[in-house]
């Protein structure tokens, strides 16, 4: 068995997913903004806000270089695809799935963006930030699953057979 590693945009739901899809397959569970706040002793709005995004994508980029996890679900930050030095690693450690949502139900959930360390430039719009990234992780996923009204159950579930059809369990 080799990891689960779940790429996606803020709010689409990496870590809750992460969770329950780590329960439902017998896997242990990580976030990497959890690792990363934990190194550094701040939440990563203050992380953004007191070193910057250049200095903060650096840290994500060494927190996720420094991971070796073994049969492990792994949310990560939306901004982890800034770095393909962190992609690599984490693609030779396992399968990459990119959570798929679209940006009207992203900028539902994203109510807290100036506090939730979403890592993105002050001249740039939700949006952007969304544009940008949907073809990096399309790039990198080995399995995109788009999230339209599934409830999470359903999801987990799609996810679960998905997974099994890649021989990961």
């Amino acid at each position: 068995m080799k990891n689960i590693i779940l790429i996606g945009m803020s709010g689409a739901g990496k870590s809750t997913l992460g969770i329950l899809l780590a329960k439902a397959m017998n896997y242990d569970f990580m976030d990497t903004d959890v690792l990363i706040q934990q190194q550094e002793g701040q939440l990563l709005q203050e992380i953004l806000q007191e070193k910057g995004i250049e200095r903060f994508k650096a840290i994500e980029e060494e927190v996720i270089c420094q991971m070796n996890p073994l049969n492990t679900i792994v949310a990560t930050g939306g901004s982890v695809v800034y770095s393909d030095k962190g992609m690599k690693h984490l693609k030779e450690r396992g399968t990459i799935v990119y959570i798929a949502v679209d940006f009207e139900e992203i900028q539902k959930r994203v109510k807290n963006i100036h506090t939730r360390g979403i890592v993105m430039g002050p001249d740039r719009s939700l949006r952007d930030v969304y544009l940008e990234r949907v073809m990096l992780y399309e790039r990198y996923a080995d399995i995109t699953v788009d999230i339209k009204q599934e409830t999470i159950e359903e999801t987990v579930s799609l996810l679960v057979e998905l997974l099994e059809k890649e021989g990961e369990q």
